[in-house]
């Protein structure tokens, strides 16, 4: 009954709203605008989204795809987060100039460095097309036709839809297929390095710090929008310029107190907020423990030669955080899941749900939705695990299987489409395949594909049945000395001639058969069955998520995560994790000192850092004499928020969201107000580190600095 209490404080109390939750920002009109200016916000909810004037909305960019980034200058600048920089930064890192160690800082506009593929996206409008998009689907009772009929009004809407020519319509989907919204975009495409301190701020405490709290991480970088002559999107060129936007953020230099407003506006990838019990228990139980063993086993093996290695280290660097990244979150969202008793709290629901399904007559439609669920994910469980096998070990994390999968893919195109298609997909093949071969190590490679490869063969179910019998060793032994995958001229040579000499050459490689005997098993024996009863259980859950709604009117639903425009709202706030312990939500440089390790890779502070520490060399950055680091607050974030701003309750920034705290990593699947905590770093470190760390006094020239809580909006420029 306690647990059955609580849930319903969670769904049904404006609590809720508060301290939880992801909003679509040109529907904060009523209850959301009224709950952030009960939280102490002084804006309108015109000033976050408006699509006749300039709005906050004007400065949040999705960041290549992955992350959000803000810009903070009239000139286009833009502030995200060192580690979605990361692979770039790399990019342009040798062992002779080495940026990840060392930083980088434009002096000016000449300096900043191209990023050949990169891009950055601005909303323009948003617009509701449920209607118009579900049209003509009510009558039709197979899934696979409803499914059908909507592609096709998306695709029919995207093409008319009203936009200008350098402007894209993209339509996403919300609480699970009951609502569709059509996003007019524009995508930037010269996107320019400006400035990044070394990894020793910027990845502070790297690994071991990472999803925890407290945390003393500078995690942020700049890079530069660049338009043509008409501040449109444009290719790289020379003749390009800094874009002119149409709402940058100014910079709050006064800070952050415990229960000051926060409103964190991004790009949010994904979450899973409406999923029944028998999922997050099959997540709990099996799905994420095989992911973390896989993870794990090759992590130990890239750390071991990173340590060894500077121009491994820096090779391997940006795919190390990559895999890291969730690696970890993983393990805290399964503890998390367990302490919060996730699973109990929607089982309690569920009986709730049940109970409102018989007293409103809706057993017809919903009466069977739970058991339902029950039955297919009970089918689906063993091929969801394969899948993930499949996924993490050829895909993801051992590269010769993966370069070998792309290889089979081709195959796949020559047999489906015929030979032009595979000549073309074969030159864009050797073009990507130049730049991933720059980061390869073969010796690195094969010692991960052995520890994988044993965990696949003997822990996936449906492996083929040749790789059980093997000597793992042996077998990448033989593969790493025989196969043509393990170097870029390699795999050049088997793409050499005709369709049909390549497809002859690829069957005669080790490594290439190796890939296409657990490519073909997969695609017989596991795939067809998952995508079944994956569309069975997407029916249930767009039901579901609809019954919910329905059954639940007073409740406050907000659409889970899809990499959409999203605004989220707190305040600055500790939490107990534990008995007896309670974390204060800011940190400060002391931190960095207490944590400092000479010489180590994660905990190493550069010498200027200190000589600034001891001189409490500041500026007017400092806060009673303290330089502050980062904080946390209520902000429900996810992957995706990356680079998102931290607003304070007047529209100006204050923060850059980088990370969550590790106790309360599964709020992508259950958000639980105690103990979920977003953390941002502190702007006014950002700005010390730009200012006094690197003396880049033009880039603080640039920007708006305001007190609003003393009542002065004018720029300060600085000491």
């Amino acid at each position: 009954m306690k647990f059955f209490k609580l849930l319903l404080l969670f769904l049904i109390t404006p609590l809720f709203a508060q301290q939880g939750g992801m909003w679509i920002p040109s529907l904060l009109k009523g209850m959301n605008e009224s709950e952030m200016k009960n939280l102490g916000m002084k804006m309108k909810a015109e000033d976050i989204y408006n699509v006749n004037k300039s709005s906050l909305k004007d400065a949040i960019v999705h960041f290549n795809g992955g992350c959000t980034s803000e810009i903070i200058s009239q000139k286009g600048l833009l502030l995200t987060n060192h580690h979605c920089g990361y692979g770039a930064i790399q990019s342009h890192s040798t062992v002779e100039s080495d940026y990840l160690q060392d930083g980088f800082w434009a002096k000016d506009l000449t300096e900043e460095l191209p990023n050949p593929g990169m891009v950055a996206t601005l909303i323009v409008s948003i617009h509701d097309v449920t209607e118009t998009i579900l049209e003509g689907t009510s009558t039709l009772t197979s899934e696979a036709e409803k499914q059908n009929k909507i592609y096709e009004n998306i695709n029919n809407l995207q093409k008319s839809f009203t936009k200008e020519a350098w402007q894209e319509n993209k339509i996403r989907t919300f609480y699970e297929g009951n609502q569709y919204i059509l996003f007019v975009t524009e995508t930037f495409k010269d996107i320019r390095l400006v400035g990044t301190p070394p990894s020793s701020i910027g990845k502070f405490g790297s690994d071991t710090d990472n999803w925890i709290w407290p945390r003393h991480t500078g995690d942020f970088s700049l890079f530069r929008i660049y338009a043509n002559k008409d501040n449109k999107p444009s290719e790289y060129s020379k003749d390009n310029v800094p874009y002119t936007p149409k709402h940058f953020l100014p910079i709050s230099l006064d800070g952050v107190s415990e229960d000051d407003f926060t409103l964190v506006f991004g790009f949010p990838g994904r979450t899973q907020e409406y999923l029944p019990a028998i999922a997050v228990e099959q997540l709990v139980n099996s799905i994420n423990p095989a992911k973390i063993e896989i993870r794990d086993a090759a992590l130990k093996v890239q750390d071991g030669f990173m340590r060894k290695d500077k121009a491994i280290k820096i090779q391997y660097a940006s795919k190390y955080a990559s895999v890291a990244n969730y690696w970890k979150k993983w393990i805290g969202e399964k503890q998390g899941l367990e302490k919060s008793n996730a699973v109990q709290i929607k089982r309690d629901f569920e009986k709730e749900f049940q109970k409102r399904v018989e007293k409103n007559n809706k057993t017809a439609e919903y009466g069977n939705l739970l058991s339902d669920f029950q039955k297919n994910y009970d089918e689906i469980a063993q091929y969801t695990l394969a899948k993930d096998y499949f996924s993490e070990v050829v895909l993801r994390n051992t590269e010769l299987l993966s370069f070998g999968f792309k290889l089979y893919q081709l195959e796949q195109v020559y047999n489906s489409k015929g030979e032009q298609a595979f000549n073309d997909r074969k030159e864009n093949l050797i073009a990507g395949f130049e730049e991933a071969y720059k980061n390869f190590n073969p010796d690195v490679d094969e010692k991960v594909f052995e520890q994988l490869i044993t965990l696949y063969s003997n822990k996936s179910p449906f492996t083929p049945a040749l790789l059980k019998k093997e000597n793992y060793s042996k077998l990448s032994a033989d593969i790493y000395k025989k196969s043509k995958l393990t170097s870029y001229n390699g795999i050049k040579d088997l793409l050499k001639g005709d369709a049909k000499s390549v497809i002859k050459s690829l069957n005669k490689d080790s490594g290439y058969e190796l890939v296409k005997t657990i490519a073909d098993n997969f695609y017989a024996n596991v795939a067809p069955k998952y995508d079944e009863l994956n569309t069975k259980i997407a029916a249930l859950q767009r039901d579901y998520m609809k019954a919910q709604l329905e059954l639940f009117p007073d409740a406050r639903y907000f659409p889970d995560a899809n990499s959409t425009l999203r605004v989220t709202y707190g305040k600055v706030k500790g939490y107990s994790p534990n008995d007896a312990v309670y974390y204060q939500p800011v940190t400060h440089l002391e931190g960095i000192m207490e944590k400092y390790i000479p010489n180590d890779y994660e905990f190493d502070v550069p010498t200027k850092l200190i000589e600034l520490y001891k001189a409490k060399d500041y500026g007017q950055y400092a806060d009673n004499g303290k330089m502050p680091v980062c904080f946390i607050g209520t902000n429900h974030t996810t992957g995706g928020n990356s680079g998102s701003p931290a607003i304070d309750a007047n529209g100006n920034l204050i923060g850059l969201n980088f990370d969550r705290v590790w106790e309360g990593t599964m709020s992508d699947i259950h958000y639980d107000p105690e103990i979920c905590r977003n953390i941002m770093v502190d702007i006014r470190y950002v700005l010390f580190i730009i200012d006094k760390y690197a003396n880049a006094k033009n880039l603080i020239d640039e920007m708006k600095l305001v007190h609003p809580k003393k009542g002065n909006k004018k720029s300060r420029k600085r000491k």
